[in-house]
């Protein structure tokens, strides 16, 4: 007689973030639901504008489901944004067409003064808390769901100078003119990013990532102040709260930064850009648990042999540890759909 319970598949990301070696890595992409996707671009234009979608649950949970039904991938990330912290925190936050985010700035203590505290934020993001609870119903069984945040010192870039910089030049001067107003501003970032990923977490996330796609311009003792110690400081809030719940922190072009970051901060697994090489990575950072990336995302555009050559590298540079295959950075909205088919092809093909 058969056993009348019924197995649910396992999640191959949960198997490698809890430090598994699995034959064949599991696979998603970071901007999975984006504009290089035709049905994506179909429900922005429903939904009239980015944060209108962003705050619309129903058509998030949607855009978010339109990659999964597409090409399977093993997990989902939240569709949201990182600049939606800053906006729960009081800031006028909107986007020009062709050009990207714009913020009202802080740049003076009076400026500060007029944010809201980190318990304050949660009002403002109960749709996104709404759009994880739609997901966790919705997903396949075998598809994780990851929440994500930006982190304190990129989301401060952004708040200081009013939108994206090249250099983050705002930030850095405002550390060498009041230091103490830019740490007043990592400090309540910090508090309002535990908060915002615990709520995702109690609304169904089953993973959560912290994105820090600034952090290679902070050096020596700032890289040390400003990434890794509010890395520290929200892992170990999370942990605390949600023990079982793995954490994957992205330290952009953080390049030496990378070795012992897991160690340090407590992540389950350390993404990479496709600035270090995956054997670079192997010996040095892999040697400490999962590790997740790292095809350059130009690929995604070009396509071609030199798309599998490069994926089989990294797929075989990686194969000795845990390892979840993912781009060095998000897939942009020139990439051609069929070379992302491609790639998971190579990632999942059988080899001898």
């Amino acid at each position: 007689m058969k056993d009348s319970i019924t197995m649910t598949k396992p999640k191959k990301l949960l198997q490698s973030l809890a430090g598994e070696t699995l034959e064949t890595p599991p696979i998603w992409m970071m901007r999975q639901a984006g504009r290089y996707l035709p049905e994506y671009r179909a429900t922005r234009a429903q939904a009239g504008d980015f944060l209108s979608l962003c705050y619309n649950p129903e058509l998030a949970a949607e855009v978010t489901l339109q990659p999964i039904r597409r090409y399977g991938f093993d997990a989902a990330i939240l569709f949201a944004d990182i600049l939606l912290i800053p906006e729960a925190l009081g800031a006028d936050l909107w986007f020009v067409t062709g050009e990207g985010p714009r913020l009202s700035t802080i740049t003076t203590d009076a400026d500060f003064a007029k944010i809201k505290s980190a318990d304050d934020v949660h009002d403002h993001l109960a749709p996104i808390y709404e759009t994880v609870k739609i997901l966790a119903r919705e997903l396949p069984e075998e598809t994780a769901l990851i929440g994500f945040a930006g982190a304190p010192w990129t989301v401060a870039t952004y708040m200081i100078a009013g939108r994206g910089t090249p250099d983050q030049g705002p930030a850095h001067q405002l550390i060498a003119e009041n230091r103490p107003l830019f740490e007043a501003l990592i400090d309540r970032l910090t508090d309002a990013t535990i908060a915002y990923l615990s709520m995702q977490i109690e609304a169904g996330a089953e993973v959560v990532k912290l994105f820090d796609s600034w952090a290679g311009s902070l050096k020596g003792d700032d890289f040390q102040k400003y990434a890794l110690a509010p890395a520290i400081k929200i892992i170990t809030a999370l942990k605390a709260k949600h023990p079982t719940t793995p954490i994957i922190a992205f330290p952009r072009e953080a390049g030496d930064g990378y070795i012992g970051f897991a160690k340090a901060t407590g992540a389950d697994c350390v993404a990479l850009d496709n600035s270090v090489s995956a054997e670079w990575a192997a010996r040095n950072v892999q040697i400490d648990g999962c590790v997740q990336g790292n095809l350059a995302s130009s690929h995604m555009v070009t396509g071609g042999q030199a798309l599998v050559d490069e994926t089989r590298a990294i797929v075989d540079a990686f194969k000795g540890g845990p390892h979840v295959f993912n781009l060095g950075h998000g897939i942009t909205p020139d990439a051609d759909p069929e070379n992302v088919q491609l790639m998971i092809d190579t990632v999942r093909e059988k080899r001898s």
